[in-house]
């Protein structure tokens, strides 16, 4: 019997955080959904990447993402999703290679667990993400004694004002839009630098190590995560 499209759930379940779930195959699917309403979460299951698209990412906290998905691949559900929201995303996936770790986090993954898993590791997985700080409506990320507007473009460390280049501010605001999250240097190459004067991973590197000098007791934050880029770490700092 193959799973349903939706799982229906109480109305009371609307006060708690809600997750969707994008799983093909039918015994994982209601195992991952039921285990996560048992930890307290309200989900929605679909079976496919179509169905997947054509939920509102912005009614959910989170999404767990299968990758190889009927009608819609989940890497395509990865791209499409990142285009409009920034809705943490941990992809579950029997893909173990390196590559395809690498482009989920090139895609906006913010996590990837291989199966088999346990599934406590997954409910401990989607706990840690939603309680890594998100995007502030009005553009401002703090960090401990850090500080970054995104809209006027301003950077603070302990309500100091940090002078950044245009380059060093845009890296910053990249990873501040994922704080916690692991951001590839391909990507930070392809979207942050300019790739007809200084577009390599080696020309990233530096620009790194100034932002680190230049953010001070706040440096720390600026994690290396090593093969595969950088990412802002949200706990620690002064």
């Amino acid at each position: 019997m193959a799973a349903p499209a939706t799982l229906p759930r109480s109305m009371e379940t609307r006060t708690r955080p809600r997750i969707l779930v994008v799983e093909d195959d039918p015994k994982l699917g209601r195992q991952v959904a039921d285990r996560l309403e048992v930890a307290g979460f309200a989900t929605t299951w679909v079976t496919d990447g179509e169905r997947a698209l054509e939920a509102s990412p912005g009614e959910f906290a989170l999404v767990v993402l299968d990758l190889m998905l009927p009608k819609v691949h989940g890497f395509d559900v990865l791209k499409q999703l990142r285009k409009t929201s920034d809705v943490p995303v941990l992809v579950l996936s029997a893909r173990q290679g390196a590559e395809d770790r690498v482009r989920a986090l090139e895609l906006g993954a913010d996590d990837y667990v291989t199966k088999p898993f346990w599934p406590d590791e997954l409910v401990a997985r989607v706990h840690a993400r939603l309680r890594r700080p998100v995007l502030a409506r009005d553009g401002l990320v703090r960090l401990g004694a850090l500080a970054i507007d995104l809209q006027s473009r301003r950077v603070r460390v302990a309500d100091a004002a940090v002078d950044l280049t245009k380059v060093e501010f845009d890296l910053l605001a990249a990873l501040a839009r994922r704080p916690g999250s692991a951001v590839t240097r391909a990507w930070l190459v392809e979207h942050v630098l300019d790739p007809e004067r200084d577009g390599t991973e080696r020309t990233l590197d530096v620009h790194v190590s100034r932002l680190r000098k230049k953010l001070g007791s706040e440096a720390a934050r600026l994690a290396t995560v090593w093969g595969v880029g950088y990412r802002l770490d949200v706990g620690g700092g002064a």
